[in-house]
């Protein structure tokens, strides 16, 4: 433990715990400006003419235990791509988790289907497999797990419910790049998955997103979906199903391909900081860290995630999370509304879409215990860059935790 533990808390006066940044995000080099360069002095700047994408669909999908990948524009288009390309009826069910970014529903609704939310488990955080079976119902045609923070969810029990059910399941692993579940990769234990290039992505190119998949008629239905519904063999301006251009560009393309280069060996960091910070601070009381499912072979962190027990820690979540902030520490409350609780389900502003669906929608009467509890009173994370750093690094991560509950007591009276 640092001698600074000792002193008072930064955010009365004291000397913080950390002075310096931490890793930044995005890492990128020569490698990226070379294939940048390439790209860009070949003339052929987009999907149809380059080979980057086609090279990073290849490889991504290999890497992910899967025989197809699809580059598109984003990661919410390709969990709309996928969702189409399942056939699901229009104004069916689909059961998401609330606690997740709002593409992983407001994808649904995109795809005319109607957001189901079953609750998540609260050590976890992944979608909770009794919530969902507690949730199908006789419109219910798919399930999109999130592999929360990037540990894969209970697949297992999913499939094998949806094999039951017969429901599509669809991974939405926008964390979960480089992951993998009993030796599997994220990306190949459902029908379809999903992952996104966004900015602060594991593995990013500012904006993007690919559908994988090793259904070869699934595969097919999203090239045509990507691509202005135009299919194999057909003629250019021959159109078979309701699409656009959501193809991914070489210049994104280029990009990730030299991030990709960088993955295997930053996921094997994350996994290996992210467990180490996970045990040192499992010994403070009231810090509970996202627990790890036995079969999880390896976490991409790309948020680690833990619960604060106000109670339990002896201060309230908003001042601990304060006082850790003035030590130099950054870290977030994560998601402050479970997603039917976001104005857009409340309202039902869903545009063009669910129309017949609509009137008997009540979003008001959605209650999920664990997700509420984490949203209102627990929920915390760090980002993945934090696992990026050094021994030292991670050190001071927990030191400014320890610091922070030894003087607990001068936070207790701070508002909650």
């Amino acid at each position: 433990m640092s001698n600074l533990t000792h002193s008072p808390l930064a955010i009365f006066g004291g000397r913080k715990v950390r002075e310096k940044p931490f890793a930044g995000w995005p890492v990128f080099g020569a490698p990226e400006e070379d294939r940048l360069l390439r790209a860009l002095r070949s003339g052929k700047w987009g999907k149809l003419h380059g080979g980057e994408v086609a090279e990073f669909e290849h490889r991504f999908a290999a890497m992910h235990g899967c025989k197809h990948g699809i580059g598109v524009v984003n990661g919410t288009v390709s969990l709309r791509i996928a969702l189409m390309a399942s056939g699901i009826p229009a104004e069916s069910e689909v059961i998401v988790p609330p606690y997740t970014f709002l593409a992983t529903a407001s994808a649904v609704v995109e795809a005319n289907a109607v957001p189901v939310f079953a609750d998540i488990d609260l050590e976890t955080f992944n979608l909770d497999p009794r919530a969902v079976e507690q949730a199908v119902t006789p419109r219910t045609r798919a399930v999109i797990p999130v592999h929360m923070g990037g540990q894969p969810a209970d697949m297992d029990r999913l499939m094998a419910m949806a094999r039951r059910r017969h429901l599509v399941v669809i991974e939405d692993a926008a964390h979960a790049h480089g992951a993998s579940y009993a030796g599997r990769p994220a990306g190949s234990l459902a029908h379809l998955s999903s992952f996104s290039f966004q900015s602060s992505k594991n593995l990013t190119c500012g904006e993007g997103g690919i559908v994988c998949t090793s259904d070869d008629a699934l595969a097919e239905a999203c090239r045509s979906i990507h691509n202005c519904g135009r299919i194999s063999g057909g003629l250019w301006y021959e159109h078979h199903v309701m699409s656009g251009n959501y193809r991914l560009g070489e210049f994104q393309g280029a990009v990730l391909n030299a991030q990709l280069d960088r993955l295997p060996e930053q996921a094997a960091t994350r996994d290996r900081n992210g467990q180490w910070l996970a045990s040192r601070l499992a010994r403070i009381p009231g810090v509970y860290p996202q627990r790890r499912d036995p079969r999880c072979t390896r976490h991409s962190y790309h948020l680690f995630l833990f619960r604060l027990d106000a109670q339990v820690f002896g201060a309230p979540r908003r001042a601990v999370l304060q006082a850790l902030e003035a030590e130099g520490i950054p870290v977030s409350a994560g998601y402050a509304l479970p997603l039917y609780q976001q104005p857009l389900f409340l309202n039902k502003a869903f545009g063009p879409y669910l129309p017949g669906a609509s009137a008997r929608l009540d979003y008001r009467k959605t209650h999920c215990p664990n997700c509420e509890r984490i949203c209102s009173e627990q929920g915390a994370w760090l980002e993945q860059n934090l696992l990026l750093g050094s021994p030292s690094d991670l050190e001071d991560i927990a030191c400014a935790f320890e610091k922070v509950h030894a003087h607990r007591g001068s936070l207790a009276s701070m508002a909650a």
